[in-house]
Parts: structure tokens; sequence; C-alpha cells
């Protein structure tokens, strides 16, 4: 009798670690495909699949990344920004109603625009990355009062609690408001709650002045070493680095409500709009809730992917600028979910003269997302700028289909009107499309 029962036993075993194996090696595969450059760690149901680094932390030195490397995580960082103030919540310290104008009386609008609002990008508060203070002076310390100055005075994107625009100047707010209620600085705050009781010991804010070994270094599109932005200048919108470890540590905190209860975290994950709750990208994938943020930062790009309800973790951390994050993230889903997936094709760009290129230079407007995108024609290539994400190169197939640069799978196609001009620009994410039309 015991005999059958440890053969079935074993056969259980097997099966699942032959299943692991094979998962591994599908992942492996996949990232191998997108010449991923980074560490990235997969886990599921309280294990591991996958922890590995991928191509190089530093060109110069011929370093690896490996498990322990440390990234920036630019605006992941707002799922820690947005969990401390919710732990301020739970302890009364801030209600989510409260109004700004209890912090800053003379802020614009102060009595109209509260917590939540903050939280959720409903204040109107416009993004202070959408002018060129970043690029002449972003590698800088700031004060409190420098960065007030870039969004306070400017016009609101709309009505507090009217629409919804995307605004690192709002979780900025929530970093200052930290210290007024707790008597910590945002940075004593954020180790207090969370990484000292998560033992995240990897994890900091100032990447610029990080002396270690384990530090990547970031690279443009064109392999140059990217500047890093002063933790003081992206603050609470997107200062933390961590490494993959770390932010596992994050999950499983997140996943056992060791650091805030789950009713609050409830009300984090549901949509309070345009799929935004509390700091969390809210989704579905095969069915399932989906809670993510991704993040972009000179040299960096990042995605913190969570399935709560079966215990998926996902978390890509890269010190390039590819523009395949997100397409390697679904595609890892689909591996998990047993579904079907393809690998990514390579294509060969064709050269264009810079005549035919500028006549697609000018500003286009996607609707749905509420999203103003840039062309402009550098070094012989056009440029997108996407009014809040990373700049991408676009390749050309021929004389109006492109794609992104280090991203096979995203196309970019230019309608054209009766008269050849040019009237709108279809964007075909993997499947994903979204048309822009030419606003300038």
């Amino acid at each position: 009798m015991l005999r059958p029962l440890f053969l079935v036993l074993f056969a259980c075993v097997c099966s699942t670690v032959c299943l692991a194996q094979n998962v591994q090696q599908q992942l492996d595969t996949l990232l191998r495909a997108y010449n991923f450059n980074g560490t990235i760690l997969v886990a599921q149901d309280n294990r591991i699949l996958l922890e590995k680094g991928y191509g190089y932390s530093n060109l110069t030195t011929h370093q690896l990344n490996d498990t322990n490397t440390v990234f920036q995580i630019a605006s992941v960082t707002k799922t820690f920004t947005s969990s401390l103030i919710l732990k301020l919540v739970e302890q009364k310290l801030l209600s989510l109603q409260d109004k700004l104008s209890k912090f800053y009386p003379d802020f614009p609008k102060a009595d109209s625009i509260t917590i939540e609002n903050l939280l959720t990008h409903t204040s109107g508060i416009p993004d202070y990355t959408g002018g060129n203070f970043l690029d002449s002076a972003g590698d800088k310390p700031a004060s409190e009062a420098t960065m007030l100055a870039l969004f306070k005075d400017k016009p609101f994107d709309f009505s507090p609690g009217t629409g919804w625009s995307y605004s690192n100047s709002a979780y900025s707010l929530l970093g200052y408001i930290v210290p007024k209620v707790t008597g910590l600085t945002y940075e004593q705050a954020i180790r207090k709650y969370i990484f000292t009781p998560l033992h995240m010991d990897h994890s900091g804010f100032d990447f610029a002045h990080l002396q270690s070994a384990e530090k990547a270094v970031g690279y443009a599109t064109d392999s140059t070493a990217a500047r890093i932005i002063d933790s003081s200048v992206c603050f609470a919108a997107g200062a933390v680095y961590s490494t993959v470890g770390d932010m596992y540590k994050w999950h499983e905190g997140l996943q056992h409500h060791t650091f805030i209860r789950n009713g609050l975290l409830e009300r984090a994950y549901t949509p309070f709009k345009n799929n935004y709750g509390y700091g969390w990208i809210i989704d579905s994938v095969y069915g399932r809730k989906m809670v993510s943020h991704s993040g972009g930062i000179w040299g960096f790009r990042s995605n913190f992917v969570r399935i709560v309800a079966d215990d998926v973790c996902i978390v890509l951390l890269s010190n390039t600028e590819t523009a395949a994050r997100d397409h390697i993230t679904h595609k890892i889903l689909a591996v998990l979910y047993h579904q079907p997936y393809t690998l990514p094709v390579k294509r060969t760009p064709v050269k264009l003269s810079e005549g035919v290129l500028k006549r697609y230079e000018g500003a286009y407007n996607l609707k749905e997302k509420n999203l103003k995108i840039t062309v402009k024609l550098e070094n012989g290539e056009l440029a997108a700028y996407p009014e809040r994400g990373p700049r991408s190169v676009l390749l050309a197939l021929d004389e109006r289909h492109f794609y992104l640069k280090g991203e096979d799978d995203f196309r970019v196609d230019f309608e054209m009107d009766g008269k050849g001009e040019v009237k709108a620009m279809v964007i075909n994410n993997d499947g994903r499309i979204g048309r822009a039309e030419k606003v300038e």
C-alpha cells in the first residue's frame, strides 16, 4: 500500500519540478530573444521561478548584471509613496479627504484638492516633467521651493476632481506632506515603515551618490552612459533604487498585509479613474486582476507586476531605455498562464531621406489616453516624445510604416489624406491599437 502511494507522491514532485524547469527555460528563451539587458525575477505561489541577470551592468568594465545589481526603479516609487500615505491614514495622521490647503494654504485651488486627488492623478496639477527643467537642471539638487515653483502657478490641466492626468508633481506634494504629519523626512518615513521592517537592505534614494560595486550604469538608446537625475528632483515620484530581491520582499509584505490592513489595500487596488487606483495601475490578464506600475528615467526602465490572487510577481529592472519592457512582461504572463505567445521577429530598417521623415514631424493626440506625442527629426531619424513617457526612436520599414527601435513588435504607421498630408499616426502595440490624430 505504501509503495503505490510513494510512487504517486514521487511522480507529483517530479511533475512539479519538470514544469518549473520548463517554465524557466521558456522565460530564459523569451528574454534572450529580446536581448534583454537587466535583471528579472518571476515568482508564483511563493516560489521563485526565475531570478537572473542578463547583459552588462557596466559596459566599460564589462561587469555583468546579476541578482544583486542595483537599479533605479523610477515611477515604481509611487507604489511606496502611496502605501506610506495609506499607512498614515491607517494611523489617523492623515485622511484621504484632507484638503491640500491644510498643508499649503496658499496653493491655488488647494481647498478643492484632496489627498485622494493627489494619489489618483485627479488633482489637475500639471506635471513638472513637461517643461525643459529636467534637461537643464535635473541632475542638480533642488529644494522644495524650487520644485514647487515648477508647477504651483502653472495653469491646471483641469478643475480638481473632474479629469485624469498623470502628475509627478502630485506625488512630490505627497512626499512634502509626509514630514508635516510625521516629523520625519519622506526618506526616513519610507525606511521606518517599509524598508527596515521588510529587510529591504539594498534599497534607497540617492542613486547619484550610492557607493556600491553592484550599482548599474544606465544607458541611453545610443549606448552612452545616461545622466543621473538627482533624488531631490524625482523625489517621491521616482527616486527609489532597488534590487529584484528587495522588490520581491515588497511584494511579499503586501501579500501578507504586514504593512497595511487589507481593506485599505483593496481600495488602493480599485480603479478610481482611468484604471488607476492609489499608486497602482489596475488591469486584467487572462481573467485575473493585475496591479502594477512601470517606471522610466534616464538610462533605466522598470516594471513591477502582481496578480494578488495567484501570488504572481514579476520584477523587471533594466539599465537600458528598452522599449520592450511591456511586451516582455505580457509574454512572461502568457508563459505563466499557459497562453500562446510569439517571439519577436527581427526587422531590418530602411534608410529614408530627411525630406521624407520631416513631413511626420509634429504633435499627435491619442484621445483615448489623453496623451500628446511629439515627433521630431533628430540626427537623421524620427524620435517620438510622449508627454508622459520616454523618448523612442522610430525605424522605417518603408515610407509610411515604422517600428520602435529595440521593440520590433511595436508598429507605428502614418495615415495620409487625399492631398498627401499626414493626418494621423496609428499605434499597434502588440495588437493593442490606438489612433493619434495630428494636431500641430
